[in-house]
């Protein structure tokens, strides 16, 4: 088997499209789409539209979660003996939460070089949109749709000390808006976007419980594309910051009048506290 880097071999690019508003299909990947040889696509259907909106015919193929390591096998061949392939997704950039991910690490993994044409993400434009922490996040996808599942990701979601964001479907959104609440706190502020950058789109802020509360009232009803942003949490309050010495000492004295000996009470307060439990004895030592 020939690698990727052989001299006659084409390119794959991977290309962002617009997550709703037509325009935000850049030049360039314009040009590659309508340069390629071939498209790889998730739905074949709604490429055909974008592409049709551009004026761009091209042969299509399928790269759906069901076929998509023969895809990748047959998109690798492709690209090998000199054609040239672009790789897109619905909607945004492939291979985010996207079958897409098995074609590129198909190539990564046998050395052949893969070209990105950068485009519109909904999770980092959910981000900056929502008025929440965007210095360290995580993203998190689409939950699990089995309870055990999704209950232990969001577990051990709950310590992550950054902003999270979630995809989810508007069936889904009232049962994952109550669990996210449960399991990481009813009082974390968060924001639901939908629709994003289409001509509908709603930013709604608040805390978890009140955005539960919101989203329960009538399911049914609910349309659109969701991304949920939820902000990091609370810290509690360092009393190590905020304690004095003299309070530390009023703590072990009130020990001491509960039965401690004043070393014990020393060092309980000096856990309590911070201070050093030497400290906190001679100051006992002076009253």
């Amino acid at each position: 088997m020939r690698d990727g880097n052989s001299n006659d071999a084409g390119k794959l690019y991977i290309v962002g499209t617009p997550i709703g508003n037509l325009g935000d299909l850049s030049p360039r990947a314009k040009e590659i789409l309508a340069d390629a040889d071939f498209i790889a696509a998730e739905d074949t259907r709604v490429t055909l539209k974008l592409l049709t909106r551009f004026g761009i015919r091209k042969p299509l193929i399928s790269c759906r979660e069901h076929n998509i390591h023969e895809a990748a096998e047959l998109i690798y061949d492709r690209v090998l003996s000199g054609e040239n392939c672009a790789l897109v997704t619905d909607a945004g950039m492939p291979c985010i939460s996207d079958p897409g991910e098995v074609v590129v690490r198909l190539f990564a993994e046998r050395g052949a070089p893969v070209t990105s044409v950068p485009g519109p993400s909904a999770l980092v434009t959910a981000l900056s949109v929502s008025g929440l922490p965007s210095k360290r996040f995580s993203f998190e996808g689409f939950l699990p749709v089995n309870k055990r599942g999704r209950l232990a990701h969001l577990r051990t979601a709950k310590t992550y000390d950054g902003t999270l964001i979630f995809y989810e479907a508007p069936h889904k959104l009232a049962g994952t808006m109550r669990d996210l609440a449960a399991e990481l706190g009813f009082s974390r502020n968060a924001a639901v976007i939908r629709e994003l950058t289409k001509i509908h789109e709603e930013v709604r802020r608040g805390t978890l419980e009140e955005l539960a509360a919101h989203y329960s009232s009538d399911s049914a009803t609910i349309k659109g594309e969701f991304v949920i942003v939820v902000s990091p949490p609370v810290e509690e309050e360092n009393v190590f910051e905020t304690a004095t010495l003299e309070q530390a000492a009023a703590s072990a004295r009130e020990l001491m009048n509960n039965g401690h000996s004043a070393s014990d009470a020393a060092k309980l307060a000096a856990k309590d506290s911070g201070f050093n439990k030497s400290d906190i004895y001679r100051e006992l030592m002076k009253g």
